[in-house]
């Protein structure tokens, strides 16, 4: 009957080598070492991020995926109140990405990370009439493309989330008076303050936006989106998997404006 040689013994019960443990070692470095590139630049270069609702329509849809750039206004610290500094300051008219001020009616997340179009600047004396906005008394562009069916009736609306503006609104100003009440389409003048902005999404009657959480701080600014990488009907598709079956392709590649 074959026998294991002495040989085969030895080899069988040899422990792990020396060699093998130094390869698996540089493997897990360079592992770590890209996890931690990866980390570095999603924290402080660029970072996907989702539309979810339809607030920017039509400059930004249901379903677009976006690059973001974090490095144009300076980088936020993770797990701090600080940012590195950019080499640009937000200035009206761009597409931001930012963190809400605290949205008391949002108890699943009471700071959320939003996009929306940054309308007034610090010392800006911004106010609505007849759902027209001013910025210093100019009448702004009502809209950046064709907009969805808008219910107008929506600029009367009155809500709590108005009365943050009441003690700040100009009881009197060269632009007249602040209403008694603020509604949707009638509100203002306020003055924005040092270091602070006013934003507001292009579709304006489906837009939780500064004109219910107040404005938005500028260490709250995390970046400019750049471009959709991906885009599909995430909002009224009828088709089976429309992440697959119903992509935009006309939307890849899209320079955010």
């Amino acid at each position: 009957m074959a026998t294991a040689s002495p040989k085969g013994r030895a080899q069988k019960a040899r422990p792990f080598s020396s060699a093998r443990a130094v390869t698996l070692w540089e493997n897990l470095k360079s592992i770590l070492g890209a996890l931690l590139v990866f980390l570095a630049l999603r924290a402080f270069f660029v970072e996907a991020y989702r539309i979810p609702s339809g607030s920017m329509i039509p400059s930004l849809l249901v379903g677009d995926w976006l690059f973001v750039n974090k490095l144009i206004y300076g980088p936020h610290i993770p797990f701090t109140s600080a940012s590195f500094p950019g080499y640009a300051e937000p200035k009206r008219n761009d597409i931001v990405v930012f963190v809400s001020p605290f949205q008391q009616d949002h108890p699943e997340d009471r700071t959320p990370t939003l996009v929306k179009r940054l309308v007034g600047e610090p010392g800006d004396t911004i106010f609505m009439r007849k759902g027209i906005l001013y910025i210093n008394g100019i009448a702004q562009r009502q809209g950046y493309g064709v907009l969805p069916a808008v219910d107008y009736s929506a600029g009367s609306e009155t809500s709590w989330l108005f009365d943050w503006q009441k003690p700040l609104s100009l009881k009197s100003s060269r632009f007249g008076a602040a209403p008694s009440t603020p509604t949707h389409d009638e509100w203002g003048p306020l003055v924005i303050p040092a270091r602070h902005f006013f934003m507001m999404g292009d579709n304006r009657y489906n837009s939780e936006d500064s004109r219910y959480f107040s404005f938005v701080p500028r260490e709250n600014v995390r970046g400019r989106p750049l471009f959709i990488y991906y885009s599909y009907n995430a909002d009224d598709s009828d088709r089976p998997l429309p992440f697959i079956t119903d992509i935009r392709w006309s939307r890849i590649g899209h320079w955010v404006r």
